[in-house]
């Protein structure tokens, strides 16, 4: 009998992107997102760090449906801002989920950054929580430098802004596979996927 976990988002292009990872790791489970349960609110991301938030919704998922939950936080870290945006990342020019004003905002603030201080990274913790209240959380981080214009249609956020360390491409250029293979979520994910063998089963 296929085991349901449920993924403690309603995008569906995140669905698609932890599918794809936790499948290829050989995990016999059918994930689901949270738009299957419409009955259950959305969970609001008072935390102050990324793990915290994330074992926020995967508690409240586990809690509401009674199954084992997985959920991220993520975003995008700049040194020269001091690790903002961070969690604010999502609604950094005001309105969650605004990617092309938030990137757009961000470019404009480090405008006269040169390009050797423009490191940046993306961070992801990735927590699984189960209705007995057990819980993990582990994170992953992609390094990279912020470009002055954006480049590559793929992804979504920041993606056209990083330029991956070690590749001449952003994370929009590349494609889905070779961007799950390094990503901070799939890095996140991958090293959650031995705590959801060993206690969901």
């Amino acid at each position: 009998m296929t085991s349901r976990l449920i993924l403690a988002t309603r995008n569906a292009g995140k669905v698609a992107e932890l599918h794809a990872i936790l499948s290829d790791a050989g995990l016999p489970y059918e994930l689901v997102g949270a738009d299957a349960y419409p009955q259950i609110p959305d969970v609001k991301e008072t935390g102050i760090s990324f793990a915290e938030n994330a074992l926020l919704k995967a508690h409240a998922l586990a809690q509401a449906t009674g199954l084992p939950a997985i959920a991220d936080d993520s975003g995008l870290c700049v040194d020269v801002l001091n690790g903002a945006p961070g969690i604010f990342s999502a609604r950094w020019a005001g309105k969650h989920g605004d990617d092309r004003a938030n990137l757009d905002l961000l470019l404009a603030q480090l405008g006269d950054i040169a390009d050797e201080h423009r490191g940046a990274h993306f961070a992801c913790a990735a927590a699984l929580a189960l209705p007995d209240g057990t819980e993990r959380v582990v994170e992953g981080r992609l390094l990279g430098t912020l470009r002055h214009t954006p480049a590559g249609t793929g992804g979504f956020g920041y993606d056209p802004i990083l330029q991956v360390e070690g590749d001449t491409r952003t994370c929009a250029e590349l494609t889905p596979a070779e961007k799950n293979a390094i990503s901070h979520r799939g890095q996140a994910f991958r090293a959650l996927v031995p705590f959801i063998r060993a206690l969901v089963g």
